[in-house]
C-alpha cells in the first residue's frame, strides 16, 4: 500500500495548516497535470490499436475515452465512449471511469459503471489511462462472472451465439444517433 500514499500527505498534523494545505493543493494539482499531460503524449506517440483518450475541452481532469471491441470476440467492431474523471490525488488515487456508451457486459452496471480490480482496491500509481484502457478492453472478451454487475449478461455469456445477438441488438439500439 505505501506505493498509493502521495508523498506531502503526512500522519502527523502540522500547526500552520491553513495555507500550508492550500499551497500543497496547488502544488499538487500542478504535479496532477504534468502528470495527465505526459500520459496524453505517451498515449499519443504509442498508437495503441483500439484505444485512444483526450481530455474533454480546456479540463484535463476529465477525459472521454474510446475503444473497441478486441478482435476474435463479441465486441469486434463495436466501439465504445468512456469518461475518465481523475481526483487531485492522482495517481495514487484511482480515477472514476465509466462507459457513456451503454454498453452490454457482466461487469457493466446500466448506469455505466465498471466493475474492474484495478479501478478500486487493487489500484496502483503505477497504472496510467493507456493500461486503463487496455484493461477495460480486455475485460470485454474475458469478464468476471464471479463478480457481475449485469446478471443477464452474465448468465447469457455461456451461451455466445445468443449472448451476441442480444449484445448487436442493445448495441444498435443504444447507439441509433451515433450512425
Amino acid at each position: 500500500m505505501a506505493q498509493n500514499i502521495a508523498p506531502g500527505n503526512s500522519t502527523t498534523a502540522s500547526p500552520s495548516k491553513g495555507n500550508s494545505d492550500k499551497a500543497i493543493a496547488g502544488r499538487d494539482s500542478h504535479s496532477v497535470s504534468k502528470r495527465l499531460q505526459h500520459e496524453l503524449m505517451t498515449l499519443m506517440m504509442a498508437a495503441n490499436k483500439g484505444i485512444s483518450a483526450f481530455p474533454d475541452g480546456d479540463n484535463l481532469f476529465k477525459w472521454i475515452g474510446t475503444i473497441t471491441g478486441p478482435a476474435s470476440t463479441v465486441y469486434e467492431g463495436l466501439s465504445y465512449k468512456l469518461s475518465l474523471e481523475f481526483p487531485c490525488s492522482y495517481p495514487y488515487s484511482a480515477p472514476t471511469v465509466k462507459f457513456v456508451t451503454p454498453c452490454f457486459h457482466p461487469n457493466v452496471d446500466r448506469h455505466g459503471n465498471i466493475c474492474l480490480d484495478i479501478l478500486k482496491e487493487k489500484w496502483s500509481a503505477s497504472y496510467d489511462v493507456r493500461s486503463i484502457l487496455l484493461s477495460i478492453q480486455s475485460l470485454l472478451g474475458e469478464p468476471n462472472n464471479d463478480s457481475p454487475l449485469n446478471g443477464h449478461a452474465a448468465e447469457l455469456w455461456a451461451n455466445q451465439v445468443a449472448y451476441k445477438k442480444h449484445l448487436v441488438e442493445q448495441y444498435k439500439k443504444n447507439n441509433v444517433d451515433e450512425k
